[in-house]
């Protein structure tokens, strides 16, 4: 009986063996990026602006993730003419250098968002997020009008953002004493709009220019 019979027959050595080569996959997949050089961009110091999220962001964010909003807009550009034609620059791994956790995505049932920042109004984020049909008619979104009552737990924000620097995301002492007061009163609805007007606005991107050079 050859050794691959023997493991068709017997599902626990089965199991182990699975589970050994995907662990050797997953290694040589991963290990690589730790010391890559090129993993993240080097930006210049004139087109790296990337800083972490401000306080009422990362609220923004945190409800961005609680209501799902990953699971029908991806924030990740890929590298053909098709997706710069219709969303911009294609996305840099340096761009989410300071997300934890990332939210590339895959599913486009709205469009990508990566690049979405100061593409609309203020005004016109509010209006879409409370009555997304009032602005784009063949829209399924869902209405999220309740953010507008819904308030900001400011007794959270600074644990949220020490939380963050644990994990290399660089707030200073500042940045968690002004934490509460800058999300102080403030709703949800200021949140998400304050997050989403922030997405793709933190590189200066040269026309022409191939930031995977």
């Amino acid at each position: 009986m050859t050794f691959q019979e023997k493991l068709e027959k017997n599902i626990w050595g089965l199991l182990i063996m699975v589970a050994i080569v995907v662990s050797i996959g997953g290694i040589v997949e991963i290990v690589p990026l730790f010391y890559l050089d090129n993993t993240v961009e080097k930006l210049t110091k004139d087109e790296d602006s990337i800083r972490p999220y401000t306080a009422l962001e990362l609220e923004g964010r945190d409800v961005y993730i609680r209501e799902g909003c990953y699971l029908c807009h991806s924030q990740m550009i890929r590298p053909f003419r098709d997706e710069k034609e219709r969303y911009g620059h294609y996305s840099l791994a340096a761009e989410s250098k300071y997300d934890h956790p990332f939210q590339w995505g895959s599913k486009r049932t709205g469009p990508d968002l990566a690049r979405v920042g100061g593409k609309y109004s203020d005004a016109w984020q509010r209006q879409h997020l409370r009555a997304p049909r009032s602005l784009v008619p063949e829209s399924v979104m869902p209405n999220y009008a309740f953010f507008d009552k819904n308030i900001i737990d400011d007794s959270l924000t600074e644990r949220k953002m020490r939380a963050l620097s644990k994990v290399g995301v660089p707030y200073t002492d500042a940045d968690f004493a002004g934490a509460a007061a800058a999300v102080h009163g403030k709703s949800e609805m200021d949140a998400v709009v304050a997050y989403l007007q922030v997405l793709g606005t933190m590189v200066k991107f040269e026309k022409g220019k191939d930031y995977r050079e």
